[in-house]
């Protein structure tokens, strides 16, 4: 008599090249922060006077508003995804459609937790830029520089890196399209992110930090999901029915 065993839809252990990858990438940020070049950047797009761009059209009804309004409708149509699997998502079973929305959700989540703790003041806040706080490392924990804070990590920047989760899920099942997610939404995050930094709303580091926790955010998604689907699926088996003998 054989015994039927849960699927093994992949490994419950994370890739040793994922947690490389992920390493690197917070070696890159924190070199980022140690080449102090945060405040040498902004002064290319401000002044004592502030920043030019700050009000633009562009920057603000197309790349804040609109990159705001397009990322949450994105959110919104993963989470409808879930129950109505349209596209790519067709390939995958609904255990993975619900991690690329979740992993979405927790990645703004993460941010916007960030954000809120922060004592780190925007770049247009800064005395230099004709504002009235002074400038502070947002290593500098519990600092108060004088300004509004609440600007760090990037919060608008993550209405692109939010999704690099997707890659996640889409990898085992859809390769090829999930290295194309992971380039739109890295590029969508870099896009939102320069564009704040031309208007002078957040520094250069903030948004690398921003695409660097979406990241690990997106692959602790998915070491949750490799480590509860056998279970799930062994559950799933224990609870069906006995099949009648023929």
């Amino acid at each position: 008599m054989m015994t039927m065993q849960p699927p093994s839809h992949r490994s419950a252990h994370p890739p040793r090249a994922l947690f490389l990858w992920t390493l690197c990438l917070l070696a890159a940020v924190v070199a980022w922060d140690l080449g102090g070049q945060d405040v040498p950047l902004a002064r290319l797009f401000g002044s004592d006077t502030g920043f030019p761009m700050r009000d633009h059209w562009f920057f603000v009804q197309v790349l804040h508003e609109g990159g705001r309004r397009l990322g949450w409708l994105l959110v919104l149509l993963l989470a409808l995804g879930v129950w109505w699997p349209q596209g790519v998502l067709r390939r995958l079973d609904a255990g993975e459609r619900l991690q690329m929305a979740l992993s979405a959700l927790l990645a703004l989540a993460a941010v916007s937790i960030g954000k809120n703790l922060s004592t780190t003041s925007c770049p247009w806040d800064l005395a230099e830029f004709g504002g009235v706080a002074r400038y502070a490392s947002h290593w500098a924990l519990g600092v108060i520089d004088g300004g509004g804070g609440r600007c760090f990590p990037a919060g608008h920047a993550s209405a692109g890196f939010a999704f690099v989760g997707g890659y996640f899920a889409l990898r085992h099942k859809a390769p090829i399209a999930a290295r194309w997610w992971l380039a739109g939404a890295v590029l969508a995050g870099l896009a939102l992110g320069g564009a704040q930094q031309v208007r002078g709303a957040h520094f250069m580091s903030h948004t690398l930090w921003t695409g660097w926790l979406c990241w690990t955010v997106g692959w602790l998604c998915d070491l949750a999901a490799s480590a509860l689907r056998p279970r799930l699926a062994a559950l799933s088996l224990a609870n069906d029915p006995p099949q009648a003998a023929s």
